[in-house]
């Protein structure tokens, strides 16, 4: 077993993934090794395609998607055209959180059909398969558990959503204050705290943490520290049982970097506005700065169908105080599995959402191009201004389907034309004639 990135990075080594992700983020190699070293930068990296994806700390905020078949629509041509969808929309990651069909053959086909760096949650399938076969979730077997997670990380996964925080002493929490709103939203969580309660026994991703780093630092897979105890409703925010799991979490992920183990902590997912930045700032510094992994955040709970825009909102917010990947949300959130057109615009909202947290959180660096899109703007020079953009082929669909150039102008202020005739003031005035 080689060096983890981590292992590298304190050796003061510069290997291959540090330089391939430095270049992508406009960094030094360096910067990116000592983030690496220090615990606040992970690598996450593609084995299928040698990419290098680098988030944390003085990096630009990175999108996930996720993608993957239910026991309601299991097809599995649809989820590789939505994983090639969701990379060619700007995604970063790409997790596949199959919990149907042949969970394996799906894992290995839509990593091969990406060049993105893949992540999982194991429970999923751990779950799924002991449901097939002996119809009970709480009959999983814990040796099954940990040969399946080495299973998946052989086949090439990136990084693992664990549910370890989610625990006997979390479970307490949640029964002495009295249940939820929001109740438990987390898939994984929920069948964990099920088996817990059912056979009286810890939870063995807990219990055996020190296993489960053992198998992840063999392929250098980063553990993300998953969030079962997550806020599915913004009244249930920050709550002792969410507080109590981010409480363990942290300390798992101080372990994990002692162990050599590249480690990011899970955020909730529905926060007012108002703590947001406390719930952000909470997790960097309890955890020792590890990279911050948001879902969502969802500052309300009545948007189903538009919550792409919800969730915009709240990871804008985010990535300004700190968070360093967000997982996109779709329009189909709360309601069904997202089809092709929601991927796309799911990925497209987290970007934008990222981007406008990067203009604070990067100043000098993310806000470049808005300032080169201004200049561009006021000048109507649209071929430098759709360079610029974000999504420059949709900008361009649009001015070619409405016909919205004519000269110089667009269609919404035709003749009253605000930049035009500014200019001819602003040139007027410079000279001293008048207008």
């Amino acid at each position: 077993m080689g060096l983890t990135e981590l292992e590298a990075a304190r050796k003061g080594e510069i290997t291959p993934a540090m330089r391939k992700a430095a270049e992508a983020d406009g960094v030094s190699p360096e910067f990116v090794r000592e983030g690496v070293a220090r615990g606040t930068i992970v690598l996450i990296k593609a084995p299928q395609s040698g990419r290098a994806v680098a988030v944390g700390e003085g990096v630009r905020t990175k999108v996930n998607a996720s993608i993957g078949t239910s026991s309601d629509l299991c097809d599995l041509e649809l989820e590789k055209r939505k994983a090639r969808l969701a990379e060619e929309a700007g995604a970063d990651t790409l997790m596949e959180l199959s919990a149907a069909g042949d969970i394996d053959h799906i894992r290995r086909e839509i990593i091969a059909s990406v060049s993105l760096p893949v992540g999982n949650v194991p429970l999923y399938q751990a779950f799924c398969d002991t449901i097939r076969k002996y119809g009970d979730p709480t009959k999983l077997d814990p040796e099954y558990l940990f040969d399946l997670i080495e299973r998946q990380c052989a086949d090439g996964i990136a990084f693992m959503a664990i549910h370890c925080g989610i625990n006997l002493f979390t479970l307490e929490r949640l029964k002495a204050q009295g249940y939820r709103y929001g109740g438990l939203v987390s898939k994984g969580g929920a069948l964990m705290a099920q088996w817990m309660v059912k056979n009286r026994k810890e939870n063995p991703l807990y219990e055996q943490f020190d296993r489960l780093l053992g198998i992840l630092k063999k392929y250098d897979t980063v553990l993300s520290l998953g969030n079962g105890m997550r806020a599915g409703a913004i009244h249930d925010s920050l709550d002792r049982a969410q507080v109590a799991e981010l409480l363990i979490n942290c300390e798992l992920a101080e372990k994990a970097r002692e162990a050599g183990c590249q480690v990011m902590v899970e955020g909730p997912g529905h926060v007012p506005l108002d703590e947001i930045e406390t719930s952000v700032r909470l997790a960097k510094k309890m955890s020792g700065g590890a990279p911050h992994y948001m879902l969502g955040p969802l500052p309300c709970d009545v948007g189903a169908s538009q919550d792409h825009i919800t969730a915009a909102v709240g990871a804008a917010l985010s990535a300004w105080y700190g968070a360093d990947l967000i997982c996109y949300v779709t329009p189909a959130e709360h309601l069904s599995l997202p089809n092709e057109e929601d991927v796309v615009i799911g990925v497209r909202a987290a970007r934008l959402a990222a981007h406008i947290g990067d203009v604070v959180k990067l100043r000098g660096r993310a806000d470049l191009r808005d300032r080169e899109v201004s200049k561009a703007r006021r000048e109507l020079k649209w071929a430098e201004q759709l360079k610029h953009l974000l999504f420059p082929e949709e900008a361009k669909r649009i001015i070619e389907e409405r016909r919205s150039v004519k000269e110089r102008r667009c269609s919404m202020c035709g003749e009253l034309c605000a930049l035009e005739n500014a200019e001819v003031v602003f040139r007027a005035f410079l000279k001293g004639e008048k207008v």
